[in-house]
């Protein structure tokens, strides 16, 4: 069966399915809907979860192997295969077949993809996968597509976008949906739940001041303080929101856990990358960044950024700014915990 992207949720909500295959060279929607289908099988019982993450070709001999092994406590099980490259060669159609074929009990399995060629929606394996499963294939959105998109995530905020404002976000963002749902996140944490109109939109997304919080959190990751700290002071003449600043931080911060905790427990890189949607031009930088901090004091600057929010709220007594200056130290490892 094959689902457009946005048909996904409803279809979960009815059954999961024994197997999945979402591909597509959109990054937020691939990782979205892969996400849905994880919170989907877990709250159905799948609560065993095992990577396989296909590099070299070696690794398809595990597929078997994990569909025919049985959990230690019996529980349901989701396999979770990556296959960055969208062609899993003879063998991997073959493992792939053989799995359609003959469907393990308690298990299901998310095939995550790039984008496939045409050739390869003929092929066998798709068509086995087809024939027991849900595809989804996702696209880069453009006119009046995208323009529900941007309602739809809006919406999930409490938001809605009149006409013009629709319009005019959509074309500032068209061909980069990362930085659409950025900013749909930027105008509620400065509007709330309410419609935004295009004068929000100009005096908030085309305001180039906003987009120097990404250069904060780039000199941050970077480790390079006296940069982030002009960026910071900068900001504030500028008359940029706390609140968007906080957010940026906050945002790296809990990314950077992320990371360092799947890192640690030996999973593999480039998955983890691609996971948290750190693309080739950031994996440097966030490195640096988890080699730098430790779990610890990444907890701490998020405990100090919920400080800092208290006093943004005005629940608490304190400048939110230095506060900021605060995180930035914490960044640098300056500040103690």
């Amino acid at each position: 069966m094959r689902l457009k992207v946005e048909q996904l949720a409803t279809a979960l909500q009815k059954a999961v399915a024994p197997v999945y295959l979402v591909s597509g060279d959109e990054p937020l929607q691939l990782g979205e809907a892969a996400d849905d289908i994880r919170k989907a099988a877990r709250a159905a019982g799948y609560t065993t979860r095992e990577v396989i993450s296909v590099e070299s070709g070696h690794e398809w001999p595990q597929l078997g192997l994990e569909a025919d092994s049985l959990s230690i406590f019996s529980d349901k099980k989701l396999i979770d295969l990556r296959l960055p490259s969208a062609k899993p060669g003879t063998e991997g159609s073959k493992a792939l077949i053989a799995y359609c074929q003959r469907l393990p009990e308690d298990t299901v399995l998310l095939v995550t993809a790039g984008k496939l060629e045409s050739a390869a929606q003929k092929s066998q394996w798709f068509q086995a996968v087809d024939g027991v499963g849900v595809i989804v294939q996702v696209w880069p959105l453009q006119g009046q597509e995208l323009r529900q998109w941007l309602q739809r995530r809006a919406e999930r905020k409490g938001m809605r976008l009149d006409h013009d404002a629709l319009k005019s976000l959509a074309a500032r963002v068209e061909g980069n949906l990362l930085a659409a749902a950025q900013e749909i996140e930027k105008l509620y944490i400065l509007h709330g739940a309410t419609l935004v109109g295009k004068a929000m939109v100009e005096d908030d997304v085309a305001d180039s001041a906003r987009f120097d919080v990404f250069k904060l959190t780039e000199a941050l990751l970077a480790g390079k303080l006296n940069r982030a700290l002009k960026i910071l002071n900068g900001l504030r003449a500028e008359g940029t929101a706390s609140s968007i600043v906080l957010w940026a931080l906050s945002r790296e911060t809990r990314m950077l856990l992320h990371v360092k905790s799947e890192l640690g427990r030996g999973a593999n890189p480039d998955a983890v990358f691609k996971k948290y949607q750190v693309w080739d031009k950031r994996k440097h930088l966030v490195q640096e960044a988890v080699q730098r901090l430790k779990t610890e004091q990444l907890q701490a600057i998020l405990r100090a950024g919920a400080e800092i929010d208290r006093s943004i709220k005005g629940q608490s007594a304190g400048d939110e700014w230095e506060g900021l200056f605060g995180l930035c130290l914490r960044f640098s490892g300056m500040a103690g915990l």
